[in-house]
């Protein structure tokens, strides 16, 4: 028996953009960008399919247990799936995340931070956070661009991603902060 994973989360759309809750079916797209060095480079490394398939798990069960985590990032005109984006709050983590990974050949195209933005409105709204961060490896400028996109700044705090031994700077933005700025 299969079980239907959408009942775990909300269907989330933008103009350009559809995010739900992962199934089983975006483990070949995951398992390509997680085999790019590019991509995988400050998110762990590069990552084997059978890992991939137990992250896929993982990120099911974060919405079992937590009510919501990474959502597949899929282009609304094509189909077209284009990476993970969401709220996340593993064990060992500072404080809930928004944080994304975007298949290369899609990256420069607004994808992430379109994505990211739709994400935290909702950690805000439905979730009731109180603010967000992002953890993002300090060589990692494209992340850093698309956390500086979203209003969030590097707040001067260290964080270790919990698992993997990194070491990381940690941006955000306290939930008055982005409503002002929205």
């Amino acid at each position: 028996m299969v079980m239907d994973v959408s009942a775990f989360g909300p269907r989330l759309e933008t103009e350009r953009l559809i995010l739900r809750v992962p199934e089983e079916r975006d483990l070949e797209p995951l398992a390509a960008a997680m085999a790019d060095e590019e991509t995988a480079r400050h998110i762990g490394g590069t990552q084997s399919p059978p890992m991939v398939w137990r992250a896929i798990a993982s990120i099911i069960g974060h919405w079992a247990l937590r009510g919501y985590g990474f959502f597949t990032v899929e282009d609304r005109a094509t189909g077209e799936w284009l990476g993970r984006v969401g709220p996340w709050f593993p064990h060992g983590w500072p404080q809930p995340e928004v944080g994304w990974t975007i298949k290369r050949e899609a990256w420069g195209k607004g994808y992430a931070s379109e994505a990211a933005a739709r994400s935290i409105d909702w950690a805000f709204d439905e979730l009731g956070w109180e603010s967000v961060i992002h953890l993002i490896d300090e060589k990692n400028t494209g992340s850093q661009g698309v956390a500086r996109k979203l209003g969030s700044r590097n707040l001067g705090r260290k964080a270790e991603v919990a698992g993997f031994g990194m070491i990381v700077d940690v941006w955000g933005q306290s939930r008055e902060d982005w409503f002002a700025r929205r």
